[in-house]
């Protein structure tokens, strides 16, 4: 093996192994069982959108791995779960606020199911749509989501519970859009103009007068992550990882995911604390006790009670698939980051690396402790978004100013741009070469006082995955995520 490939997969073994920032599927035993509560992706950075500063977007993929073409049932999501998305504006790594998604999902015809008269019988279709939809017009779908949100001050389950309402209508219930089945179905209206049309203008009744206004947004979108997903599982097998940027192939190109994104205004998320940082996080959590129905009709096929428990968790992706170790997967999901302490060993003294090192005989950076990597991991980093917690959070410094789109660099902090990664992360940030060479001592360059250049000879490679990820490849617009791939394009 050649040496530079060697020093290459000991870069991107301490990279997985520790603060990457990447995509999140199938990452524990338990969560495969339930793909529709089964986060990939989550970012949380100040909207860039002109006009918008003033707000922060936070957007949690769910649902990994769809193909556009994957009918008759394609991807809805699970009217039993309670997706979260969790802020602490703290520093104590506990939520301060929630916000709480319900689906709700009804058949067509005034919930009865479309039918078509046959042999003098009304026999139910069998699929979710039977002609065009369109905005205005969805008299033939056969099958509805629509989503109530609500907003927890507190305690994420005996807190302070205020409902969010429609801004023009005052309905509590929001519409969410058919996936993008096909031309066919959606030909009459371009898709994108379709979808748009359920970006609903929402008032946060439980944020305090004056930063109530906000937008939202559930729906089917393009897989906003883009990796070699393949190669990286196969023990990093990438052909040249300190080589070209936009080599490799990405095993997302065609895949959708389904997205929450809310936007919100910055006050309401930092109580006008001190610093404006904040810490953010999501989950899904499933009713402790179900049972499934012998005889299911009319969508449901169980009876869900009990405590909500958690079942999923994801704020910096890829922690739970190769930092903690295959016994606590699942508990990794069900715990909260103020209780991560309980997983301390496991990113003080990760595994992989040395596994990998027996693999290929090669070293990570010498510094003892990492401390460069405790703190873009567990800490944030000093006059950035350091927030007095050590728990596993994204974190936004909503007081450091907004980049426009076309300004942004795609390695966000490590090369000078503040409002990107690691301070939060936006949907172009290409968090895995970001990371690859912050694990491999880049910060040990800069004037941290973290560690020395010495302490990482090769903090200054420009390691790659050889997949691009930047701010080109979105929109300049909420929920900035790009229209989903069509599963039919005859």
């Amino acid at each position: 093996m050649k040496a530079h490939h060697t020093l290459t997969v000991a870069a991107l073994a301490l990279a997985v192994s520790t603060a990457t920032h990447a995509s999140s599927h199938r990452e524990a035993p338990f969560i495969t069982e339930n793909p529709k509560v089964d986060a990939t992706d989550f970012y949380a950075f100040r909207s860039y959108e002109p006009g918008r500063e003033g707000y922060v977007t936070l957007i949690a993929n769910y649902n990994p791995l769809q193909d556009a073409y994957g009918g008759p049932n394609y991807f809805s999501l699970s009217p039993d779960a309670l997706y979260e998305m969790h802020v602490d504006n703290t520093g104590d790594g506990q939520e301060d606020l929630t916000f709480q998604f319900r689906i709700s999902n009804a058949l067509g015809n005034g919930g009865n199911g479309i039918t078509l008269p046959i042999d003098g019988k009304d026999i139910a279709v069998p699929l979710k749509n039977v002609g065009p939809v369109t905005s205005d017009d969805n008299a033939s779908l056969n099958f509805k989501e629509s989503f109530g949100l609500t907003m927890v001050s507190g305690d994420r389950r005996t807190g302070t519970a205020k409902v969010a309402k429609n801004a023009s209508t005052g309905a509590t219930s929001f519409a969410k859009p058919y996936d993008n089945v096909g031309e066919k179905t959606f030909g009459t209206q371009p898709y994108e103009e379709y979808a748009n049309s359920f970006i609903h203008d929402v008032t946060l009744t439980g944020c305090p007068t004056g930063s109530q206004d906000g937008r939202v947004f559930v729906g089917q979108r393009k897989d906003s992550f883009a990796v070699n997903l393949g190669e990286i599982f196969d023990l990093v097998n990438i052909a040249d990882p300190a080589g070209a940027t936009d080599v490799e192939t990405d095993d997302l190109a065609d895949k959708n995911v389904t997205t929450f994104a809310l936007e919100v205004p910055i006050k309401c998320l930092t109580n006008d604390n001190e610093d404006g940082i904040i810490g953010t996080w999501i989950t899904a959590s499933l009713p402790q006790v179900r049972v499934l129905d012998p005889t299911p009709r009319n969508l449901v096929a169980q009876v869900s009670g009990g405590a909500w428990t958690q079942v999923s968790r994801l704020g910096m992706p890829l922690v739970n698939e190769v930092v903690i170790g295959l016994p606590d997967k699942n508990l990794f999901n069900a715990s909260e980051p103020k209780d991560d302490g309980q997983f301390i060993d496991y990113v003080k003294s990760p595994s992989l690396p040395v596994l990998l090192n027996v693999l290929f005989n090669v070293s990570p950076p010498t510094v003892e402790g990492r401390p460069d990597l405790v703190a873009a991991f567990l800490t944030g980093l000093e006059g950035v978004n350091a927030n007095g917690s050590a728990a596993e959070m994204v974190r936004l410094n909503t007081k450091l100013a907004v980049t426009a789109k076309g300004a942004q660099n795609n390695l966000g902090v490590a090369a000078g741009d503040v409002a990107g990664f690691p301070n939060g992360r936006r949907p172009g940030d290409d968090v895995v070469d970001a990371e690859l060479r912050v694990a491999m001592g880049l910060l040990c360059h800069l004037d941290l006082g973290l560690c020395a250049p010495g302490d990482a000879d090769n903090g200054l490679t420009p390691f790659t995955d050889g997949v691009t990820q930047n701010a080109a490849q979105f929109d300049n617009a909420f929920p900035y995520l790009t229209t989903p791939l069509a599963g039919s394009t005859n």
